[in-house]
């Protein structure tokens, strides 16, 4: 949803400075951390579509959350534990799914219906994109068609999104933040759980959680090429769960970083279309990643397929050089994004399958203390305004 991710590549030059500075056990920050935003409570804002106060300031961390069991975006005062989360929603279109944040504080969600574009700081829907492709009825659920995985350009010029074609292959959209219009569609896999962008952003990336792959989009002709993402195989088609969910770019060289079940790490070589496997040692079923400036990734372990022989839910925070401290969670979650101090992962609970919870886990990434916010309707994907 990275979505997203670090949400999306572009906040990683933002947070490699506080996170190679690292946290304090107690989960204060080093010296580069950047100044906080004001701890003001905002206003809760309104479901409909109406004005809220433009003046009103967010108080730090506030995380941006699409809801995907409602049609709405919550947002949630993740900083303020002692006070009530939920500072009010926005209604984008049914079943949002992931969420990409713009410079300028538009956020861009991908829906059942389309692309909603949501000013976060009047905090109103200002206007809903429809989709070229034909996804059929607008449904909800796991295996709604529309709009999955959704990721901006660098220069901030265009939204990436991924379209799921119920029992077909899915496109990738291509719009224009200009003029808010679907400029052209790329065909990629199925079920398009993910969308990334090469730093450079020459290159666009759609994770096809039904096709075992990545589609490479290159952005200068608008063509794009398959590569095989299955560690374990591909026997068991649509009904396999070691299948790709969501991927992030690694800073340091651009590969494609995609963890499978706990277990195996799969690099991707966009370039060349070479997939190589690291270990990774959380024994679980994984879907959210993210990654932050300096190539700390951070997985989100859904829970076991086999709980005979699986561990349980978990955050996953793996170095560079590849060692990994195991963070266990209290029950399934999705998606994952990490504070602009480095000093919090935020786990949303939403997931896609069956066992989800309204609410996200804060987890203080000094002492593995976990917070558990009760807020929004299944969370699913988020961005830290």
């Amino acid at each position: 949803m990275r979505h997203h991710r670090f949400a999306a590549v572009g906040c990683a030059v933002l947070v490699a400075a506080v996170t190679l500075a690292g946290c304090a056990p107690d989960g204060s920050a080093g010296s580069t951390a950047g100044p906080a935003r004001s701890a003001a409570p905002s206003a809760p804002a309104s479901t409909e579509e109406g004005p809220v106060d433009p003046d009103t300031r967010l108080p730090k961390d506030t995380l941006l959350v699409t809801d995907f069991g409602a049609d709405t975006v919550t947002f949630v005062d993740a900083a303020g534990r002692g006070r009530a989360a939920d500072r009010g929603s926005v209604r984008v279109g049914t079943a949002p799914y992931g969420i990409a944040l713009g410079a300028d504080g538009t956020a861009w969600v991908s829906t059942g219906e389309g692309v909603a574009v949501v000013d976060t700081r009047t905090r109103r829907r200002v206007a809903l994109i429809p989709y070229s492709t034909r996804t059929g009825p607008v449904t909800t659920g796991e295996y709604r068609g529309g709009g999955m995985g959704i990721a901006l350009s660098p220069d901030g010029a265009h939204v990436y999104v991924g379209v799921n074609v119920p029992g077909g292959d899915g496109t990738l959209e291509v719009i224009d933040t200009r003029t808010r219009a679907v400029m052209r569609s790329v065909p990629v896999g199925r079920r398009p759980f993910d969308v990334d962008v090469s730093p450079d952003g020459r290159q666009v990336y759609a994770t096809g959680h039904d096709s075992y792959d990545v589609t490479v989009v290159d952005t200068g002709t608008w063509t794009g090429h398959r590569i095989e993402v299955a560690p374990y195989g591909t026997e068991g088609g649509l009904g396999s769960w070691l299948k790709p969910h969501y991927a992030v770019v690694r800073p340091s060289d651009g590969a494609l970083l995609l963890p499978f079940e706990g277990e195996r790490l799969a690099v991707a070589d966009p370039r060349t279309g070479r997939v190589r496997v690291e270990r990774m040692t959380a024994n679980t079923h994984q879907h959210g990643v993210t990654v932050s400036g300096d190539g700390t990734l951070y997985v989100v372990g859904t829970g076991p397929i086999d709980p005979s022989r699986d561990d349980g839910p978990s955050l996953t925070v793996r170095s560079p050089s590849g060692h990994e401290r195991i963070i266990p969670l209290d029950g399934p979650h999705e998606d994952v994004v990490v504070s602009a101090d480095g000093c919090t992962a935020y786990v949303s609970g939403g997931f896609t399958r069956d066992g989800y919870w309204n609410g996200l886990s804060a987890v203080d990434l000094g002492t593995g203390r976990i917070t558990r916010l009760a807020v929004g309707h299944r969370p699913l994907g988020m961005v830290v305004l």
